[in-house]
């Protein structure tokens, strides 16, 4: 205990120092913390037990957060993946244990992961039948499949993605049970951001992200067409408040005993804190056009160069659905799938939250997997793909969500 003393009072200097930096950051406003995510490996006999302790810290790192004048948004936690979560159990026992943890999350107020259903194309796909029933009945866990990693292209794992979605948008209310699974490809664990979350290990470490699309806009609004000021001033500014983030952190894991894996820089938008906003402004015409991709390697330039501990994604989020500006641009047909995997290539995260017809295929699904896993393969670089068909609902139709963090769009012909 007395050897933990000294790391504890450097963090809590350190805290205070970045804390200082953060409230002299000009007039720029600060953004919300999305996300403090725990790994743990739950245990089915004692998990409510470990949910509580791995709240204890995350709500220990909430209040570190608002001492200093940040607004928290979720506290996630993540378990093991689902395979080794319901391993030995009968699908009935599996559906409703998930339900259980489910259920926690609702009365203790976090949200919950369950990681891949699958890793690779040596795992049994029927992991992700299971999710799909999941997914299709539950209305708060999250889950993802890997389609390509380390060891090559899963093309197994790509077909069960696009069975289980299809699955899904036909048998959840409005084909909403999509929005929770995403497909990852070259996603490391530890990553705070949901769905794509996961991790492998023995639990107790925890990662941070947040909210960022405002700093990128106020970023932008003052420094439109100069691209070495723009990545200069984003970096400047995504660095004060990621400080800040690493400080807690680091305190947090000390007071706690924790590990703190580290954060994930990535400004991700939500609803008018907008990252269609922030190009735009930037561009001075609307998401799509001519200079989009250049916003886009702005973004992620600024992103990689900020100096703390690094996880997750670290690049750029375009949600299609969770973005005010970003949705009403897709009705326009400002920009398509071609597009987001033409941006990714510069900087991700993919294709997410992606509304397509509901007459759309498996095999029409696979292939945009696979697409999305060759870009991430050929450079290495962390994508993912969270697709939404609509069963039901043609091109030049309105999609029907019904979820506070989705913006209803048209939906178009497939090419």
């Amino acid at each position: 205990m007395l050897a933990g003393r000294p790391q504890r009072m450097l963090c809590a200097l350190l805290l205070a120092v970045v804390s200082c930096g953060a409230a002299h950051a000009g007039d720029y406003t600060r953004p919300k913390v999305r996300a403090i995510t725990a790994f743990v490996r739950l245990d089915r006999a004692t998990y409510t037990q470990q949910v509580s302790a791995a709240l204890a810290v995350l709500r220990a790192a909430k209040g570190e957060f608002e001492k200093q004048g940040y607004e928290v948004q979720t506290l996630r936690i993540v378990t093991q993946p689902l395979g080794e979560l319901v391993s030995g159990q009968s699908e009935t026992q599996a559906l409703a244990f998930l339900k259980a943890f489910d259920d926690l999350s609702v009365k203790e107020n976090f949200l919950p992961n369950v990681g891949p259903a699958m890793r690779g194309d040596a795992d049994d796909p029927r992991t992700m039948a299971l999710l799909g029933k999941a997914l299709a009945t539950l209305p708060n866990i999250e889950s993802s499949a890997i389609i390509a990693a380390d060891d090559g292209i899963h093309w197994k794992v790509i077909h069960e993605s696009a069975v289980l979605v299809h699955y899904v948008a036909d048998h959840s209310p409005h084909s909403q049970g999509t929005f929770n699974f995403t497909a990852t490809a070259m996603l490391k664990p530890y990553g705070p951001f949901y769905p794509g979350a996961y991790h492998t290990g023995a639990g107790g470490q925890f990662s941070i992200g947040f909210e960022g699309a405002n700093v990128v806009r106020e970023v932008f609004t003052r420094t439109h067409g100069d691209f070495a000021g723009s990545v200069a001033e984003l970096t400047r500014q995504l660095t004060v408040h990621a400080k800040v983030a690493e400080a807690i952190g680091l305190k947090v894991a000390a007071d706690k005993h924790w590990s703190f894996m580290g954060v994930d820089p990535t400004p991700a938008p939500l609803a008018d804190v907008s990252i269609g906003s922030a190009i735009e402004a930037y561009t001075g015409s609307r998401f799509g056009s001519s200079g989009t991709m250049t916003a886009a390697l702005i973004i992620t330039t600024a992103v990689k160069a900020v100096p703390v501990r690094q996880i997750g994604y670290a690049g750029l989020m375009v949600p299609v659905m969770e973005d005010k500006v970003l949705a009403q641009r897709w009705a326009e047909g400002a920009f398509n799938t071609d597009s987001l995997l033409a941006y990714s290539a510069v900087c991700g995260t993919g294709l997410d939250t992606v509304p397509y017809p509901g007459d759309m295929s498996v095999d029409q699904l696979a292939r945009i997997y696979g697409d999305v896993a060759s870009l991430a393969w050929k450079w290495h670089k962390p994508l993912s793909a969270r697709l939404q068909p609509v069963t039901g609902k043609k091109a030049g139709e309105m999609t029907d969500f019904r979820d506070q963090y989705l913006f209803n769009t048209t939906l178009h012909a497939l090419p």
